[in-house]
């Protein structure tokens, strides 16, 4: 038995966007004998998920531990992969991803969901905006999705995350907000003109882009908020978080 890491996250054109996660995974604290691989789902030639099995199994790994970093269990992208892994019969909503060529075993971890390093990560990239935490609720967004029962997948993670956040923050509130589907004005006008909050807006994203340099600004419109922007990466803690998830799988793999 030889276990080897294979961090599987969306990718992007964006250079910038795949040296924060190698970045991340630069700072992994893992035995040196444990072989780890990043790839990603689509647009990084060379570094996609086929690749990355490939390169593992060709260094004699026979058990694939591998970590979806993506923010939460409702995004569609965590349902297909887990079918083009072999993890499921068939995928919840239609996908063109088809089955990866595997000859190890494969154990599937989690997204970032409401784990409490998350809830810490949030906390750090908003706490710069607070001035007086009594007076102030954290408005977690996030991307979310239109389909049934991915939708509730983002809300259930997302209100138990929110509530880490309060509770870690000591602010007066936490709420979150969906671009899909889009909830973000409603949330955030509730908040600041009908409770009387300064609402700071943390977006919850593995990295900046489209979506938090202009669709989250663009939702929130002309209402009185203080956003940085600011997403998860770059934080140390993220590479705590992967190295969580490669322990329970390891306890999976020598239970």
């Amino acid at each position: 038995m030889k276990p080897g890491v294979l961090i599987i996250c969306h990718g992007s054109q964006d250079k910038a966007w795949v040296q924060l996660v190698d970045d991340a995974a630069a700072g992994l604290r893992l035995p040196e004998d444990l072989p780890v691989e990043i790839s990603f789902l689509e647009l990084v030639t060379g570094r996609l998920i086929q690749d990355g099995i490939n390169r593992l199994e060709a260094q004699g790994v026979t058990d694939l531990l591998v970590v979806p970093l993506f923010v939460s269990s409702g995004s569609t992208h965590v349902d297909e992969i887990g079918y083009a892994l072999g993890i499921k019969d068939e995928p919840e909503k239609e996908t063109d991803l088809e089955r990866f060529e595997i000859h190890s075993r494969v154990h599937y971890g989690y997204p970032a969901g409401d784990d409490p390093l998350i809830a810490e990560m949030v906390w750090d990239k908003v706490r710069g905006l607070s001035q007086d935490l009594s007076r102030e609720m954290i408005l977690l967004v996030a991307h979310g999705s239109i389909h049934d029962g991915f939708r509730q997948r983002w809300e259930r993670e997302l209100s138990s995350l929110a509530e880490k956040v309060h509770l870690l923050s000591g602010a007066a509130a936490a709420d979150f907000a969906l671009l899909n589907p889009e909830s973000v004005h409603a949330k955030a006008a509730y908040w600041n003109q009908e409770r009387g909050y300064d609402v700071l807006v943390a977006p919850l994203f593995l990295s900046a882009g489209y979506f938090t340099n202009v669709v989250v600004p663009r939702r929130l419109g002309d209402l009185t908020y203080r956003y940085s922007g600011e997403t998860l990466l770059p934080h140390p803690l993220l590479a705590r978080w992967i190295e969580r998830q490669v322990e329970v799988l390891m306890g999976r793999l020598n239970a």
